[in-house]
């Protein structure tokens, strides 16, 4: 669905490693504003703990209390009115491609990439979801504690929330078919994303994966992008970035060596799509990371 372009919110995270954040809100005041109407890209959940409030979801508004959560598809046109004196809740902003594979798997095909696609969507209004509660409840504690470990808590629970989403609050979902072709043609591709793999530090070209598939390059390039949500060469940078970032952090090779190991002959061109997907450049990543070697070091040695 098409939005005004002015109502959209830019979305930045606190950490572009993992992108998915936490707001404590707090709000009183009959009829007082909770946000504008905006839409973004990331999906959001808001879990209201005390207090009530309207939330408006594309026109159609909903009465909420402590209890209900709300879930925002990506491009929900949205908009918070409060109705009590005091309100609390929480509000979950995540990015989706958290949850992506580094290969196209089945629940990457069948559960993210869809979401990702916005081909599948959940229901807006959710009441007093014990199953939820517990999930949500999770999220937030490790989030304020921030214990070593607290990424891949909640990162399980994101994963436990979308199960009972898609369990119980899907309003729209691919039909069956597809879903079976969709199947079938992971199974196909499976050991084009292997050799793609075992292979980042050659050419990688599309005609030669296409031919590999025994598929045209335009029927090939429009079933890859269906099964991993990207292009054939966002695909294989990503990967590509993916190792020379763990080559960065974790050898002593040289950044040009990494460069080549990982198929980019013009160093250049690597240093800036590198800074692309990381937003950092490989030296800046390095030198990052030796400060925080060093600053250990000298921590066990005091």
């Amino acid at each position: 669905m098409k939005r005004p372009a002015d109502l959209r919110e830019p979305m930045d995270m606190p950490d572009r490693y993992f992108p998915i954040k936490l707001h404590t809100c707090k709000a009183g005041g009959e009829g007082s504003t909770l946000f504008p109407h905006h839409w973004h890209e990331h999906m959001e959940l808001l879990y209201f703990v005390s207090g009530e409030a309207v939330i408006e979801c594309n026109s159609t508004p909903y009465e909420v209390s402590g209890g209900d959560l709300i879930v925002l598809n990506s491009n929900d046109l949205h908009h918070g009115i409060c109705r009590s004196e005091q309100l609390r809740y929480y509000c979950l902003i995540m990015d989706i491609s958290l949850l992506q594979s580094p290969s196209p798997d089945a629940i990457e095909t069948k559960f993210i990439v869809p979401i990702l696609q916005n081909r599948v969507l959940f229901q807006h209004h959710i009441r007093n979801v014990e199953s939820l509660h517990v999930c949500m409840d999770s999220i937030v504690e490790e989030f304020k504690s921030k214990e070593p470990g607290y990424e891949l808590s909640i990162k399980s629970s994101m994963y436990r929330l979308l199960t009972i989403l898609f369990r119980n609050y899907v309003t729209e979902a691919p039909p069956q078919p597809l879903e079976m072709s969709r199947r079938k043609n992971l199974e196909r591709f499976t050991p084009i994303f292997e050799y793609i793999g075992e292979h980042l530090g050659q050419e990688l070209s599309v005609h030669e994966l296409a031919r590999m598939a025994g598929l045209s390059r335009f029927h090939f390039s429009r079933l890859f992008s269906e099964l991993t949500g990207r292009t054939v060469p966002e695909y294989i940078n990503q990967l590509r970035i993916n190792k020379s970032e763990y080559l960065l952090l974790h050898t002593d090779m040289t950044i040009s060596e990494i460069g080549w190991a990982t198929g980019y002959n013009d160093i250049s061109y690597f240093s800036r799509t590198f800074k692309k997907y990381k937003t950092v450049s490989p030296s800046e990543l390095r030198a990052a990371s030796s400060a925080v070697c060093s600053a250990e070091e000298e921590h066990r040695m005091a």
